[in-house]
């Protein structure tokens, strides 16, 4: 019998394999990356539609970079490229934190080493890069300025994981009410996805269930395991704005649980920026680094799953019903106050943890400073930034 897709899931895993190992440079180089692949070399989609599917994966919480390429999977090969597109793109960076974490683990106490300082120094200029890039795009008026800084006040007052979903939800209502409507634009292409409804609906439900019944679970049952899924689940499920704005959900999670160190997030944060592919993969070294088990390989294969499940729930549930909502007013609305608030919610995580664990005195600022330069005006590369961060931190401790 004929596939009733242009692909297969092979030719899928070939492609997304080579941009998990060279595409470097966070969220928006990646979807530069799959344009020049998918729209240019390959001829997989025309820019209309790759621009749809973009608009689609912006409009939905989770990693865009990632499930622009899920989504791109599924149309070419099915259920299976999409899983085959997510292994190719996300499995290069999840080894390597992976690795990372065991090297972590064997070194011991890594709290005073000072290549780990460098490390949280340019976690601030990667952090300080992201809040400066996003204030320009999803704050750039009066009135979602303002949206952000109460944002960044609210979950710097009443810190927690619940403060950051309800500022989220918040910045939506807020769009709705404050900010002005603009209807969508007509001109555009159909989305190359034959999704029926009734798998949407369930694939929607399904992500609402996990969402409201993981926590449950979690706490009915004590186990350990049940709280990585739910912890990670729910960061996967409510995050705004792509990899970047991860960070505060999942230090509110793992660190005053007492499952990673702070010094140990950092770290893994900070080398996450010299790895390819999605930022998300930092899940991986958090469920391989974590103190009580499951960690190692198989914490991160259950923290790496759960993070992205919601991803492929929400791509396969939105498209059969992405062209009625993309043309309300409202719910532009909505969006532009949500991502407001995700840039509230970033700044306050520049401030708490990442600038109050990594500058301390002088030294520390100038470092910090000098590779916020190299990002913003000379371009340089982040993976590069990251080990020129790490080996100053090195001396700065042989010095001091």
């Amino acid at each position: 019998m004929t596939s009733r897709y242009a692909g297969t899931a092979r030719e899928v895993l070939a492609v997304f394999l080579r941009l998990g190992l060279t595409s470097f440079g966070g969220p928006v180089a990646h979807l530069g990356y799959f344009r020049d692949a998918f729209v240019t070399r390959l001829r997989w989609l025309d820019d209309r539609a790759y621009a749809d599917l973009v608009a689609l994966c912006q409009f939905l919480p989770g990693p865009a970079s990632s499930q622009v390429g899920i989504a791109i999977g599924l149309s070419r090969a099915g259920l299976p490229g999409a899983l085959a597109a997510w292994t190719g793109f996300t499995l290069p960076s999840a080894l390597a934190l992976v690795l990372f974490a065991y090297g972590v683990r064997s070194i011991g106490d890594v709290a005073g080493a000072g290549w780990l300082h460098g490390l949280k120094i340019a976690a601030v200029a990667v952090v300080a890069q992201a809040v400066l890039g996003m204030m320009r795009t999803l704050a750039p008026d009066r009135e979602r300025a303002t949206l952000a800084v109460a944002a960044a006040a609210v979950v710097l007052v009443l810190p927690s994981a619940w403060s950051q979903i309800c500022v989220i939800v918040l910045g939506g209502m807020a769009g709705v009410s404050l900010l002005p409507r603009h209807e969508a634009a007509g001109d555009h292409a159909a989305l190359p996805l034959t999704v029926g409804r009734t798998t949407g609906f369930v694939s929607l439900a399904l992500f609402v269930l996990l969402l409201g019944g993981l926590p449950l679970i979690a706490t009915v049952t004590g186990a350990h395991t049940a709280a990585l899924v739910d912890a990670f689940y729910r960061s996967g499920a409510l995050v705004f704005g792509g990899g970047h704005v991860v960070l505060p959900l999942l230090q509110a999670s793992v660190v005053p649980a007492g499952w990673v160190s702070n010094d140990a997030f950092l770290a893994g944060y900070g080398a996450a920026q010299a790895v390819p592919g999605p930022l998300f993969t930092f899940a991986a070294y958090l469920g391989a680094i974590a103190g009580p088990e499951p960690n190692g390989w198989l914490g991160a294969t259950i923290c790496l799953l759960a993070i992205f499940l919601p991803s492929f729930l929400l791509v396969i549930g939105a498209l059969p019903f992405w062209e009625a909502v993309r043309r309300r007013a409202a719910a532009q609305a909505a969006l532009r106050g949500v991502n407001a608030a995700v840039v509230g919610i970033l700044l306050a995580a520049l401030y708490d943890p990442v600038w109050t664990a990594a500058i301390d005195g002088g030294g520390d600022f100038a470092l910090g400073c000098v590779a916020f330069l190299l990002l913003v005006a000379w371009r340089t590369p982040p993976w590069l930034v990251v080990l020129l961060s790490a080996g100053a931190g090195a001396v700065q401790a042989g010095l001091g």
